[in-house]
């Protein structure tokens, strides 16, 4: 399995690579974000170990630049960086898994191994419906190039049900996944914040993408039309 280093750090670098090497990877070393995209966009990979804090072109970029190139290789982010936002910031960029420095090379090569046998499925940054796109990493929403506005509550709603388009979602996995898990309020708040999220994304355009489906909950129209 061959994996790219993308490690400013020569000194790290190495040791990865070598370590990975004496696990059975062939390993390919980049010392900066410009060099590393190349690396990831041109050549064959089957993982990506990256830096957050890179000379020239940081994590952040190099891996938003690889998801919207749709390179889809599995990227494990390594980072001396230690908070929450970090971390997700990276996966809502399209990340697939987070390590802080210092770390295990045990539990380096175990991360990489899970992600190998996982696969790289696509699965877009930006999430899509016809001309509705939503951006979980920059909080940005448009319809047809027109930029949305919508509060904290609205971006997660309509987030959750980009997630899972076409399908039939109730009102108790919105609850759950927009709301705290125990919840013990007024239900119709799904209906109430379904109502607001599509007089901003479907009524000044004349769609009807969120569906309600009698009995059993919303449904978004994969096409957004």
């Amino acid at each position: 399995m061959r994996v790219l280093v993308i490690e400013d750090e020569r000194g790290l670098a190495a040791a990865i690579a070598r370590g990975l090497a004496e696990e059975g990877f062939v390993a390919d070393v980049a010392y900066d974000g410009v060099d590393g995209l190349w690396s990831a966009v041109h050549e064959s990979h089957d993982a990506i170990v990256l830096d957050l804090m890179l000379p020239r072109m940081s994590g952040y970029e190099v891996l938003k630049r690889l998801r919207a190139a749709s390179v889809w290789t599995p990227v494990l982010i390594l980072t001396a960086k230690d908070g929450e936002y970090d971390e997700a910031d990276a996966l809502d960029l399209g990340a697939d898994d987070y390590l802080s420095k210092p770390f295990s090379y045990v539990v380096l090569v175990a991360h990489l191994r899970a992600l190998l046998r996982r696969g790289a499925p696509a699965r877009p940054a930006v999430l899509t419906a016809g001309d509705l796109d939503l951006d979980p990493a920059r909080r940005r929403c448009h319809r047809g190039g027109q930029e949305i506005t919508l509060t904290a509550r609205e971006f997660t709603l309509l987030e959750f049900l980009l997630r899972h388009p076409d399908e039939v979602v109730s009102k108790t996995d919105i609850l759950e996944h927009v709301w705290e898990e125990n919840f013990d309020g007024d239900t119709n708040i799904v209906e109430v914040y379904v109502g607001y999220v599509r007089r901003k994304i479907d009524a000044p355009f004349g769609r009807r993408t969120i569906e309600t489906v009698r009995g059993a909950g919303y449904r978004l129209r994969g096409t957004g039309r």
